[in-house]
Formats: structure tokens, sequence, C-alpha cells
């Protein structure tokens, strides 16, 4: 490709597509042109599974030889909520006060357009030993059930292989490179039901009211502390996220109260260690009382890229390109990080999220440009 386009050019038209969950709508195939021009064999490659939706996926390589460092990422979008309160129409991709405006472009086409961007300049100035590879998913912000996991399987049963891998979530905190991500916390998602007996709030001696119950249960799950944190990740954390009852009348005492909460957990824990801590603490504080207590299946494990090569590495493209010094962070929600983690190492460098998911989600111009730079300069270290 004799003038690949700039990061901010691809990811104006990567905005434009409207790619929510599970609508691919024309992105991937975008990707596909760009990439395929410049000399990438690329892949558009489908997931099901029942229950779930179909899912596009996109698998890109350039050279076949060894090391091979991979850019991943997603497509996919949440939706952007009522547009009547957006100051341009979401999907208009629409330039104004120095930022590219729309929904997905901080989370995050944005950086995929900046991983693109680079890689089409690298390739095209000549030989280098090695490849660059892509592993694009639409189903990132939805169940990542037919996305990233399957596309890695998929992979790695034709005898591809990956070394390092960068993945372009939008990490940075105030200033552009200021964060690399070298790990995750695990999701945990648990229900509780607590039971009692319904009845007319007249005659208490008749129900039991399961809500008596709650104020202790409630304790037991923030109290004590599920832990102190380590080295590497913060402290774990549960969140109730929903108290219901179900009772919209004033003279009955409801018979159940069920509650919603998430826990994100750092290394000291797996799923199965930490439902058995919650379960415990839920027994103790019930006293005899009835519940039901279930786990959601989760594939969000804590994980973690420990310091060393690759991440010195990464942290030095960024300083040299943009004069700031990453520090390594754990923090955050999950992302496919936690599926590639298997593969090779990897870390997570993008742009500023504090716009992502919002309204008017936006990212500046020249930060978008720069870390294209950075993710050059990542390419240039890596293969030098």
């Amino acid at each position: 490709m004799a003038n690949p386009p700039s990061a901010l050019d691809i990811a104006r038209a990567l905005v434009a597509f409207p790619s929510v969950t599970p609508e691919d709508a024309g992105a991937l195939g975008y990707v596909r042109g760009l990439l395929g021009a410049a000399g990438f064999a690329v892949e558009i490659v489908s997931f099901a599974e029942a229950g779930m939706p179909t899912i596009e996926n996109l698998w890109a390589r350039f050279g076949r030889d060894a090391p091979n460092f991979v850019f991943a990422g997603h497509t996919d979008v949440v939706p952007p909520g009522d547009s009547a309160r957006w100051r341009f129409p979401p999907f208009s991709a629409t330039l104004a006060d120095g930022a590219l405006w729309g929904r997905g472009v901080a989370d995050m086409k944005g950086g995929v357009a900046a991983a693109l961007a680079a890689a089409l300049r690298f390739v095209a100035r000549g030989a280098f030993t090695g490849s660059i590879s892509f592993l694009l998913t639409g189903d990132e912000e939805g169940p990542a059930i037919n996305g990233t996991v399957k596309l890695i399987d998929w992979a790695r049963a034709r005898g591809e292989r990956f070394d390092a891998c960068l993945l372009g979530e939008p990490t940075s905190q105030a200033a552009l490179g200021d964060t690399i991500k070298n790990g995750r916390r695990g999701s945990l998602n648990g229900r509780l039901t607590l039971s009692g007996r319904q009845g007319h709030v007249a005659y208490p001696q008749l129900a039991d009211n399961p809500i008596r119950a709650l104020a202790p249960v409630l304790e037991a799950l923030q109290a004590p502390p599920l832990d102190s944190g380590t080295a590497d990740f913060d402290p774990s954390n549960l969140e109730i996220v929903s108290v219901d009852v179900g009772n919209p009348a004033t003279n009955v005492i409801p018979g159940e109260v069920r509650l919603v909460f998430n826990v994100r957990f750092n290394d000291r824990w797996t799923p199965a260690t930490l439902a058995a801590e919650i379960e415990r603490r839920v027994a103790a504080a019930a006293q005899g009382g009835r519940y039901g207590l279930a786990f959601d299946p989760t594939n969000a494990v804590a994980f973690l890229t420990r310091r060393g090569p690759f991440t010195d590495l990464v942290a030095r493209a960024i300083e040299e390109t943009t004069g700031v010094t990453p520090k390594l962070s754990t923090s955050g929600g999950t992302s496919d990080a936690r599926f590639i983690k298997s593969a090779c190492p990897v870390v997570e460098v993008g742009l500023v999220g504090a716009t992502m998911h919002a309204v008017d989600e936006r990212v500046a111009v020249d930060d978008l440009e720069a870390l294209s730079r950075v993710y050059e300069r990542t390419l240039e270290l890596y293969f030098s």
C-alpha cells in the first residue's frame, strides 16, 4: 500500500459503522479490505452457539516467520442510548474541537484504527524478520462466547503461534500512555434468594418476613473484606447491584428477597474458592433460614503478565514517543486479554477512556495519531 491511511481516517470510517453487539454492520469487511490491499492474508470467521448470537471475527497475518506480533481488539460497541442527548449523531464520526466524536471511538475503534495505521506503515517500509497479525472480534461488549476465545482456539488449531500481543483497550487515565494494563481482575456474579412465608401485614404471626434476614446477610457479604489486596492487585470487592422483593402491595409481607451481586477479585481467588467463601458467609448469617445461592458461569479470572522484557519494551515505546512514563496497573474491568493470556504475553495500551460508554464519547485527534506512533515504535523495537 503506497500511501497508508492515517489513524484518523481509519477511525472515522470505523465509527461510521453502527456495529452495536452483535451486529458487525460492515466494520470487519472494511478492515479486511484495508489489510488485504496491504498484502495481509485475511479471513473473516463466524462462530455460533445455541442461544447466543452468531458473531463475525477477523484473523489476518502478514508474513509466515516467527516471531508473530499480534494486535488484538474489538469492533463491536455498546448501544448509544438516546441519540437526542448526543451533541452529534453517535455514528456520524464528527470532527469538532480537536476531537473525533462517536460511539465506540474510545472503546475501542480508535485503538483498532491506531494499530491498523501503524502496521500498514510498518509493513510498507519493506522486509523484516517475523510476522504481524490482527485478532479482531465483534463480541467483546456482549457475552464474549463466540468471539476472541473461539478465534484463538481456531487460529491455534491451524498451527498459528502467538509470541506477543498488544490489545488497544482505552487504558490511559489522564494522558495518553500513562497506564499499561498488565493484568485484570476476575469477575463473578452471584444470585441470592432469601425465603420466608408470604402473609398479611396485620397478621405477622402467620407470616415470615425474609427482609428481616436481609441486614445480617448484607453485612456478612461486605465484612470483613475479602482480602487486603496483593502486590499486583487491589483488594477484591463485592458490590450488591440489585435487591428486589417483587412486591407492589403495601399490605403484604413478601415471600422472598432476591439479591444480585458482582465480585471483582484478585489472584488470591479462583471462582470456586470465592464461591465457597461467599456460601460460608451466607450460611452463617442466615442462621438456619432458607436461602438459595447460585453463581453465573464465568470466563473471567484474574491474571497477570509479569513485568519483563515485553512490558519494558512497550513502556520504552511510550516514553520515546510521548515523553510519558507509564505505570503498570491491573485495575478496571475485564477485557479479552483474559483469553489471550493463555496463548502469549499480553499487555493493553490505548486511548484515554474518560468518555467510553458515555454520551458524547470522543477522543483527541492528536491522541489518535500519537497512539499510532506508539504502536509503530513498539513494532520497531520488537523486530529490531
